[in-house]
């Protein structure tokens, strides 16, 4: 089992975080959404802390407790006093070793997971970008919603998430990171301490065949809205790809920052969105890239339109050197303000330990970015936002609407079958 930990002299508090290798890209159809179920099981209890206890407990220490499911990884994290360290630990170390999967917890459980399910299916905003991920990746896990669907949810029965659990929630398969005022050798001895007896061993689940090849796909959501929501996307690159410095700096130029293309060209000089962004993600052996548009029906064709111009600028100029240098500087400034947080640090811990990547040092993050150069985001640019790779997903009223806004960007996907 992995530990990895952070001492920060300067802070009286401790961030700490399970990290489990367990997601809705390691699940086949017909166990979409345990990993999530799963996570809302380890807050209702275990043989020695009720519920209701956890709650108090945490609330009597002035922090928070919570936790997150997402492709590839499961996470239950909470940030304490230092004094607190070794009673927060113990909890969190019990909830995930051995939380309590009963019939009638369960029950109680899926109705307020189906009420998220349906939460979620109400907000387009949201729901677009798992709309995009299945035209991306088509009926491979990564395209599908980490939320799961209702029959899975509602059908799964104890023994079966107990099962789950035990597969997933194994020592090779989860690391505990830690960042703040803590000893590592502490944390060493209380993950030994709480860990409990027998010890569950065994290997991580292996990821499912990523798809072969790029296929574009048009993906569309009947839905009465205000606005229509409209994505745009590709596979992108893996997150072992050094590429991934690169990508980052594209971002900033091309939708990532208040100053960008996008931003600039959507928003601030045409007023057609309020909210306009380009997106990536990493995950083992591939990636996603994309932008994100959400504007009233008039605006749909004028929005797309300019979308299609500036990546179409994008991929025949490349980028000047004064966005490349505000572009960069705007990444290490991120990079640099975000590691001032524990919770930031001990995230940046667990997920590359997980994921058997190489922690960086700050120096060496600033290093990958300065040498970042304006032939590398062209070249980039020009292989994942090529046309023809586009995949596009929307959600609205009308969906002749959204196939005569992909004109301006891609002709041939307005045409191809959805």
């Amino acid at each position: 089992m992995r530990v990895v930990t952070e001492s920060m002299d300067s802070v009286r508090s401790a961030a700490l975080g399970f990290w489990i290798g367990t997601g809705s890209g390691f699940e086949t159809a017909d166990r979409a959404g345990l990993s999530h179920l799963l996570e809302h099981m380890l807050f209702r209890g275990t043989d020695r802390y009720e519920s209701v206890e956890i709650d108090q407990l945490f609330d009597g220490m002035g922090a928070e407790i919570n936790a997150g499911t997402g492709k590839e990884t499961t996470s239950v994290y909470s940030r304490v006093l230092d004094v607190h360290l070794d009673k927060a630990f113990d909890v969190m170390a019990d909830m995930v070793w051995r939380p309590r999967i009963a019939d009638e917890d369960l029950a109680q459980e899926r109705e307020i997971v189906l009420e998220e399910i349906a939460m979620y299916e109400d907000d387009p905003q949201d729901r677009v970008f798992d709309v995009l991920g299945e035209a991306v990746f088509g009926d491979h896990p990564l395209g599908r919603a980490i939320i799961g669907t209702r029959e899975v949810v509602a059908g799964t029965p104890a023994a079966e998430v107990s099962a789950f659990h035990a597969g997933r929630y194994t020592t090779q398969n989860v690391v505990v990171a830690a960042a703040g005022s803590i000893d590592h050798d502490h944390i060493v001895d209380l993950v030994q301490r709480t860990i409990g007896d027998p010890v569950r061993t065994g290997a991580p689940p292996a990821p499912l065949p990523l798809p072969s090849g790029t296929v574009a796909r048009r993906r569309f959501f009947a839905k009465e809205t205000e606005q229509y929501h409209v994505a745009l996307g590709a596979p992108g690159v893996a997150r072992d790809d050094d590429r991934r410095f690169v990508l980052r700096v594209l971002d900033g130029v091309l939708g990532g920052t208040s100053s960008s293309r996008l931003f600039q060209e959507v928003r601030e000089k045409r007023g057609l969105a309020y909210s306009v962004y380009s997106f990536s993600g990493s995950y083992a052996g591939t990636g996603q890239i994309g932008l994100y548009l959400g504007t009233r029906p008039d605006n749909v064709e004028k929005a797309m339109k300019v979308v299609g111009d500036e990546l179409e600028r994008l991929l025949q100029d490349g980028i000047t050197e004064e966005e490349l240098t505000r572009s960069k500087e705007n990444v290490k400034g991120r990079v640099v303000l975000a590691l001032e947080s524990t919770t930031a640090r001990m995230n940046r811990l667990g997920s590359s330990v997980l994921a058997s990547m190489p922690v960086l040092t700050v120096d060496e993050v600033v290093e990958h970015i300065d040498a970042v150069t304006a032939d590398e985001v062209l070249a980039l640019a020009r292989e994942l936002y090529a046309p023809e790779k586009l995949s596009a997903a929307g959600i609205g009223g009308d969906e002749s609407v959204f196939r005569k806004a992909l004109l301006p960007v891609s002709p041939a996907l307005a045409d191809v079958a959805a």
